[in-house]
């Protein structure tokens, strides 16, 4: 897919040595197609990682994508230059008159604070507000999953007694679902949390649907609105050595963390991961893009 990114977005030149066709601006305008405005509201802390992984997930499907980078501004980020988030993302408030075909919003390592307690929280609501009105549909992400659950349906996410870390076997329920279209029965995603929204509250909301969970991990997939909506508890976009990269950080920190489950070879952290989550990854944000995007989306907003 052609993914348009600014020319000199650091992300852009990895992408292309994957031979993942990213188009420049100059390229698109020539194409007598309107491209599909995608937004991403990037919450994570390594930004460029979070850049790299989102892009190359969304890289699978023939349609043009239009990507803007978005951030709030009642948050200073302290793990990426402010020259890059200067550079590359726009802030909510420059955006905000703008419709999008897709959104993106990502997860963030606040899920143990209170929503309340989020600095940025009360923008946040702005911007989900927002998107029930200016956005096809959105597709939330572990923390921002759960925060879309707290705000619009009141569930209330839990303390979970460890942290969920590791690959986790998920099984479909849903089948005919589009979201899930060409999944495995069993299939493994990527987990890294310390709360859960429990399947038994998901259930109680009727205007929910969920679509894949796990005996272990609890709910992967979920939905409402009729797919302008979508809840995505793991993080099927971690590339392979991300939660390598998560176990080896807090183990030098000295924190009590347990090697991640199912992830090295015979649990064994010298030994280099299988990557076994890739294409059920590329399939589930290709479905998401094809029939929730492309194919609800109107021509001309």
């Amino acid at each position: 897919m052609p993914i348009k990114v600014p020319s000199d977005l650091p992300a852009r030149a990895i992408l292309e040595r994957e031979n993942i066709f990213v188009m420049d601006e100059h390229r698109a305008m020539n194409q007598d197609i309107r491209p599909l405005k995608i937004g991403i509201l990037n919450l994570m802390p390594l930004k460029e990682d979070t850049e790299l992984q989102l892009l190359r997930s969304l890289s699978n499907t023939p349609l043009q994508l239009d990507i803007t980078f978005i951030t709030v501004s009642s948050h200073e980020s302290k793990n990426t230059a402010q020259s890059h988030i200067n550079k590359f993302y726009e802030p909510f408030s420059a955006v905000q008159g703008q419709r999008f075909d897709g959104l993106i919003i990502t997860g963030a390592p606040v899920e143990q604070m209170e929503f309340e307690e989020v600095d940025y929280w009360q923008e946040l609501v702005e911007i989900m507000d927002w998107s029930q009105g200016h956005v096809t549909s959105t597709f939330f992400i572990c923390w921002g999953a759960q925060a879309a659950l707290y705000h619009f349906y009141g569930l209330q996410k839990s303390l979970l007694p460890q942290k969920l870390f590791g690959l986790y076997p998920h099984q479909v329920l849903e089948r005919k679902e589009p979201l899930v279209r060409g999944f495995d029965d069993v299939f493994y995603m990527p987990h890294s949390r310390h709360t859960t929204v429990t399947a038994d509250l998901i259930r109680t909301c009727r205007d929910i649907r969920i679509l894949a969970e796990s005996e272990e991990a609890g709910v992967f997939a979920a939905m409402a609105d009729e797919g302008r909506k979508i809840f995505v508890f793991g993080h099927p976009e971690y590339d392979r050595l991300t939660l390598e990269k998560e176990y080896l950080r807090d183990k030098n920190k000295g924190l009590d963390i347990q090697i991640p489950k199912n992830y090295f070879p015979d649990d064994d952290s010298s030994k280099r991961p299988l990557l076994t989550w890739r294409a059920h990854a590329n399939t589930l944000y290709t479905n998401w893009i094809n029939y929730y995007v492309y194919q609800l989306t109107p021509y001309v907003w």
